[in-house]
């Protein structure tokens, strides 16, 4: 069950690189559902924090259009000239 305006993390066990977040979850802010990522990194001063990404959740995204090898998908093949 989604709660609003709370959410939850848990450590990136499939973390392979610097770029990839400590730690991934999701959030629901007012009704909406987000994932949620973090990185543990450390201020000039010596500070830990955790720096957050916050994107939209979709239930479904869209497929790329096919295109023919050429790279146009929208021409008609009944051209008025040989």
């Amino acid at each position: 069950m989604a709660y609003d305006n709370s959410g939850s993390l848990f450590k990136n066990d499939r973390k392979e690189s610097e770029k990839h977040p400590d730690y991934k979850g999701s959030i629901n802010v007012n009704g909406v559902d987000y994932w949620l990522s973090a990185w543990i990194k450390t201020s000039t001063k010596g500070t830990k924090f955790m720096s957050l990404s916050v994107k939209p959740k979709e239930q479904q995204q869209k497929a790329p259009q096919k295109q023919d090898q050429s790279g146009f998908d929208d021409m008609d093949d009944d051209l008025p000239f040989n």
